[in-house]
C-alpha cells in the first residue's frame, strides 16, 4: 500500500508543472541620504526594467525578477550590514550604492559570498581593481570622462587650466586624471585647489583662481552636490569667467535651475537623447510610466543595469552567481536605454557611450560624443 501511495504521490508530482524560476536581486542602494539624487532615480529606471522584463513573462520567458531593497542612508557601514544581509537572504545578484567608498565597505560580504556585485553609478576605475573578481561598475570611469573633456577642451583651443578636486573621495579626485590628459596633449595647468566635501565656503579658492592673469581658460571639477553649485557661485561672483567643466555629478535638475550662473557649464555623462536613439525612446516610455520625464541620465542607467543582469542570466543559462558572474564578465555589446555597454577584456568597468552636454537656457544641449582614445585614458590611480 505505501508503494502504491508513493507511486500515485511521484506521478502527480511529475505531471504538475515546474515552478518558474526566480532571480532574486538585492539592492543596497542610497535611498536616503547624500547619495540619493543618484540612486533613487537609479532605483526608478531599475524597477521600470524589472516590470518590462516581468510583464514579458521573465528573463528569457521564465524567470521573473525579484527586487530585495534596502536602504543603505548613503553610509559605507550601513552599505556593509545590508550587504550581509542580502547575501545571507540568498540572493544572486547584489547592486551597490553609487559611490566607490560606501560600494568598496561592501567587499569583504561580495568575495566571502562569491555574489556579483554591481554599483548603480559608480565611476572611479579602482572599483573592480579593489573590490575584486565579484565587483563590478555600471558607469563610465572617471579616467575615461577626463580624458573625453580634456581632448574637447584642448581642440576648442583652451590651452590653460585649474583643476579644483576633493580627496574624501575616490570620484572626485576625477580632476587629477583631467590633469594627466590636459598636459599630455599640449596643455598647461595653472594651479590647483582642494576642498573637502561639504564644504560651504569656496570664496577663497574663487578669489585664487580669479587673481590669475590671466585667469585659466578652463576650471575642471567633479564636485557634485550641494558643493558644485556652491562653488560655481562662488567662482562666478568672483569674476572668474573661465570655461566651467564638470562631470557625471552634476547630471541633476539642481544643475539646471541655478539660472545665468550655470549657463555655459559642460559636463560629461553616460547618454544624450539625440533623435531616434534607444535613449530617446527610453525618456518616451519612461514619461509615459512615471507621468513626468526622466531628469537625469540616473534612471536610464538603472534601467541597463537591468538589463546588463539580465544578459548574464541568458547567457549563463542560470540563476547561479558565480555563472552569472562568469557571464557577466564576457558581455559584449548588450543593447542599453544608453547604447551598447561591453565588459569583456574589461577589469569590470563597462565600455560605453560618454556624451558631453552643455547647460543652455535651463536646458541640456548636446555638444558631442566622441569615441574616448584608449591612448589618452590614464592608468587608474591606486593612491
Amino acid at each position: 500500500m505505501k508503494h502504491v501511495v508513493l507511486s500515485t504521490f511521484i506521478a502527480a508530482s511529475l505531471a504538475m508543472p515546474a515552478a518558474a524560476d526566480t532571480l532574486r536581486i538585492g539592492t543596497a542602494t542610497a535611498q536616503t541620504g547624500a547619495l540619493a539624487y543618484a540612486d533613487a532615480p537609479t532605483m526608478l529606471g531599475m524597477k521600470m526594467a524589472v516590470d518590462d522584463i516581468n510583464a514579458a513573462g521573465g528573463i528569457g520567458g521564465k524567470t521573473k525578477i525579484e527586487l530585495v531593497e534596502k536602504d543603505v542612508r548613503s553610509d559605507p557601514a550601513q552599505t556593509s550590514i545590508a550587504a550581509q544581509e542580502l547575501a545571507d537572504d540568498g540572493v544572486s545578484v547584489i547592486v551597490l550604492p553609487g559611490d566607490s567608498d560606501p560600494a568598496l565597505a561592501a567587499i569583504g560580504v561580495v568575495g566571502a559570498a562569491e555574489i556579483p556585485a554591481i554599483s548603480t553609478v559608480a565611476s572611479s576605475p579602482t572599483l573592480p581593481e579593489i573590490g575584486g573578481d565579484y565587483m563590478f561598475s555600471n558607469f563610465p570611469g572617471d579616467n575615461v570622462q577626463a580624458a573625453v573633456s580634456a581632448k574637447w577642451a584642448y581642440d576648442q583651443g583652451y590651452r590653460t587650466a585649474w583643476i579644483v578636486y576633493s580627496p574624501d573621495t575616490q570620484y572626485t579626485t576625477m580632476p587629477l586624471y583631467f590633469a594627466d590628459v590636459f598636459t599630455r596633449l599640449g596643455g598647461k595647468m595653472l594651479g590647483q585647489s582642494t576642498n573637502t566635501l561639504g564644504q560651504q565656503d569656496f570664496s577663497a579658492i574663487a578669489t585664487t583662481i580669479a587673481a590669475q592673469d590671466p585667469q585659466p581658460d578652463v576650471v575642471m571639477t567633479s564636485a557634485y552636490e550641494p558643493d558644485f553649485p556652491s562653488l560655481l557661485k562662488a567662482l562666478r561672483a568672483a569674476g572668474v569667467t573661465s570655461q566651467i567643466i564638470g562631470s557625471d555629478g552634476i547630471d541633476s535638475p539642481t544643475t539646471f535651475s541655478l539660472g545665468e550662473v550655470g549657463e555655459g557649464v559642460v559636463f560629461t555623462t553616460a547618454g544624450f537623447p539625440t533623435p531616434g536613439s534607444a535613449l530617446e525612446k527610453f525618456n518616451k516610455e519612461f514619461e509615459a510610466r512615471y507621468g513626468k520625464a526622466p531628469d537625469t541620465i540616473y534612471s536610464a542607467v538603472g534601467y541597463d543595469l537591468i538589463k546588463v543582469i539580465e544578459a548574464a542570466v541568458l547567457k549563463a543559462g542560470s540563476t547561479d552567481p558565480k555563472a552569472i558572474r562568469n557571464a557577466m564578465a564576457s558581455l559584449e555589446n548588450v543593447q542599453g536605454a544608453t547604447g551598447t555597454i561591453t565588459y569583456a577584456g574589461t577589469n569590470g568597468m563597462p565600455i560605453r557611450q560618454v556624451s558631453l552636454v552643455r547647460v543652455k537656457n535651463g536646458a541640456r544641449e548636446f555638444v558631442a560624443q566622441p569615441t574616448p582614445d584608449p591612448a589618452l585614458i590614464p592608468e587608474p590611480r591606486m593612491e
